[in-house]
């Protein structure tokens, strides 16, 4: 499967402490290897790059200041990164503006977690025109806990599945992120 070329990379929240240790993702390693070799294609096509932090409560893993909170693919210079609150990376961020700035019409968007952030900002890149590529291999998340009298436990793999799904078909989802192709955007 061919993409067509996509003009940015969004890493969405891929900060230490979901990807390492306790709170770590289902198959994190995977994930990793998979984000990094899209951060390599992006980079060595001169794509515009932005990493996303989420700046999460007082005593979660990743509240400003924990270990868990620091990025785990640092920003090379000029890379921005944009600090959030909110699922939706595009609330009260910068993000709407710099991609404007830049002259973005695409971009391929990645990280954590499926069904909140990587989705909310996905959502939000669609209803602003954007097109959007997710490859399905480049998201993860957590599973959902059996809840008594309301269901069984659903595996993190199916939340990041429906979570694809939810986007509808405006979404370019693509089995593997290695097919993912960046334009020179700087």
């Amino acid at each position: 499967m061919t993409v067509l070329p996509v003009d940015a990379l969004v890493i969405i929240d891929v900060q230490a402490g979901h990807v390492s240790g306790a709170h770590s993702v289902p198959d994190a390693r995977q994930l990793v290897e998979t984000v990094s070799g899209l951060l390599a294609a992006a980079r060595e096509s001169g794509a515009l790059i932005v990493h996303v932090q989420n700046d999460g409560d007082a005593g979660q893993v990743d509240a400003p200041g924990a270990a868990g909170w620091e990025l785990h693919f640092a920003p090379y210079e000029g890379e921005p990164v944009i600090r959030k609150e909110y699922d939706d990376a595009f609330r009260e961020t910068s993000l709407g503006e710099l991609l404007t700035e830049r002259g973005v019409k695409s971009l391929a968007v990645c990280g954590l977690m499926s069904e909140m952030c990587v989705s909310a900002t996905a959502r939000t890149a669609l209803d602003r025109g954007y097109r959007v590529v997710l490859p399905h291999d480049a998201h993860a998340t957590t599973g959902v806990p059996a809840t008594p009298g309301l269901g069984e436990a659903i595996p993190a793999e199916v939340v990041s599945r429906v979570a694809e799904w939810a986007l509808g078909d405006q979404a370019e989802i693509v089995p593997h992120a290695k097919t993912v192709v960046f334009t020179n955007h700087a």
